[in-house]
């Protein structure tokens, strides 16, 4: 894996995150909330990928663009949720406005 697949880059026309690795994309896909807020709603990772820390990254990615662009977020994606849960340092951007019930998170 070279230093570009680390590189986690926002897609504003898909509304999504995109992070390719080795020819291979994953993505996490959000919505806006509001204009400060983003609600992160799905995470894919390639097939190829998966145990591999990618999707990892790729959180973490995202969340640093968030903290950078004083965005907070609305974690719905599981893996999302899981990843937080793991490293709660990141609850300082999830959205007290809005809680990830009220998108139906966790209605599986």
């Amino acid at each position: 894996m070279n230093e570009a697949s680390t590189v986690v880059k926002q897609n504003t026309h898909r509304h999504r995150f995109e992070l390719d690795t080795d020819g291979h994309l994953s993505v996490v896909e959000y919505q806006m909330v509001d204009d400060e807020t983003m609600a992160l709603t799905h995470t894919e990772v390639h097939p190829e990928l998966e145990g591999k820390g990618i999707g990892s990254r790729l959180v973490l990615g995202t969340l640093e663009y968030a903290e950078r662009n004083n965005l907070y977020i609305v974690p719905i994606c599981p893996f999302v949720v899981a990843y937080i849960k793991h490293h709660p340092e990141w609850n300082r951007i999830v959205s007290k406005t809005y809680p990830a019930s009220s998108f139906g998170a966790g209605e599986e």
